[in-house]
């Protein structure tokens, strides 16, 4: 039998120059789930939400986007995902009932730190839900992210590249 000897020797990488270094990464996909406002009184109260859009992605028309929305619009999308794509969906943070409930000694959902702790899980849930290639491709989505305002009544369908 033959000695195999493994080459060790490293491939010959070509030499990075400051673009390559600092430039713009290839493929790039940010959201930030940022700035909520608690609007409304009463029982008509609700916070929304900031979600700014940053990416290269050919598949997103808008290169940047920001819009404002509401733990139910981030329940539609979940629910959009679940039942049109075929990707698994994470769960979103949880509906806190407990909060909910009247007498309480804070504000319950109102709670700055309640309003903080949903906000990074929804960074999260959308990070997580934007990054796969399979659900970037879904309607909901693009509309979730890019339009000023979600149609509920939308037809499902996939997004084609430009």
């Amino acid at each position: 039998m033959a000695d195999a000897i493994a080459d060790t020797r490293r491939l010959c990488a070509k030499p990075q120059n400051l673009h390559d270094a600092y430039g713009p990464p290839s493929n790039f996909l940010e959201i930030d789930v940022s700035n909520p406002e608690t609007v409304g009184v009463g029982r008509s109260r609700y916070t929304t939400y900031e979600v700014r859009l940053k990416t290269n992605l050919p598949i997103f028309k808008l290169k940047e986007s920001c819009v404002r929305r509401r733990y139910s619009d981030f329940e539609w999308l979940r629910a959009e995902l679940e039942r049109e794509s075929k990707v698994v969906v994470p769960p979103l943070p949880g509906k806190a009932l407990f909060r909910q409930l009247p007498f309480r000694a804070d504000n319950g959902i109102f709670d700055d730190s309640f309003i903080e702790e949903r906000r990074q899980g929804l960074e999260q849930f959308l990070n997580k839900v934007a990054g796969h290639p399979l659900a970037q491709n879904e309607r909901c989505l693009h509309m979730f992210l890019q339009d000023e305002s979600v149609d509920k009544n939308y037809t499902p369908s996939k997004v084609r590249q430009a």
